[in-house]
């Protein structure tokens, strides 16, 4: 069933609402790579002016999720094979030393709640909500690492990550390996193990880039099938 779209407040000048409601709409796969952001459609979609949308482009742009593209204007970006590469190198390098850090740093209550976020997802077999609890248990693991610039690290790579649109746990058996993989992460935290945290982040990163990478080459095929 189809959801009616939500209305969004006109909540200042930077335009957080529009903002964040196009990032949504990035991350659902509603906007794809290469899509045209129309000032007066989405004011009209949003229910909102069109300074606040304009604000929330030039936002989307200084992140590096838009482009202006002669004759078309404000455009989604696509990342090409290169760039998917780089920022899944990155993530595992981030994620992979919040992991070793987790190790050290976290308290038994951050790892009731990891365990018990990976629980719920394992529970789950709606793609919604097994993406928030994903996305939940990968932030709680990151304050549990206690380093604030890691954090603003991981925070900017997981924004133009989210042009590659939805999460590759649409796939169902992605998803079960996502928590297995996850197991082998909190074993290694619960035992204040950081070399084996790492280890294990940084291949539960490379598994959902080989998916990704998969999906991709799928979507490049001519009328073919992420």
């Amino acid at each position: 069933m189809t959801q009616p779209e939500p209305k969004i407040e006109d909540d200042g000048p930077q335009g957080n609402g529009a903002y964040r409601q196009i990032l949504a709409d990035i991350r659902d796969g509603v906007l794809m790579p290469g899509a045209r952001l129309r000032e007066t459609d989405l004011a009209e979609r949003f229910g909102i002016s069109r300074t606040p949308v304009r604000e929330a482009i030039r936002q989307l742009e200084a992140d590096g999720l838009v482009a202006h593209v002669p004759r078309q204007g404000a455009t989604i970006r696509e990342l090409d094979y290169t760039e998917v590469m780089e920022l899944y190198e990155m993530r595992a390098v981030l994620e992979g030393t919040a992991a070793r850090l987790a190790a050290r740093a976290a308290s038994d209550m951050e790892l009731d709640e990891l365990t018990a976020l990976n629980a719920e997802m394992a529970g789950t077999k709606d793609t919604a909500t097994a993406y928030e609890l994903n996305r939940q248990f990968h932030m709680t693991l990151l304050d549990a690492a206690k380093n604030r610039y890691l954090v603003k690290s991981v925070n900017a790579l997981q924004k133009t990550l989210l042009i590659l649109g939805p999460t590759t746990l649409i796939e169902p058996i992605r998803a079960t390996q996502a928590v297995q993989e996850h197991e082998i992460v909190l074993a290694a935290l619960r035992d204040r193990d950081g070399q084996c945290a790492e280890a294990a982040m940084r291949a539960h990163i490379e598994a959902a880039h080989r998916v990704r990478l998969r999906a991709l080459r799928g979507r490049e095929r001519p009328l073919e099938g992420m």
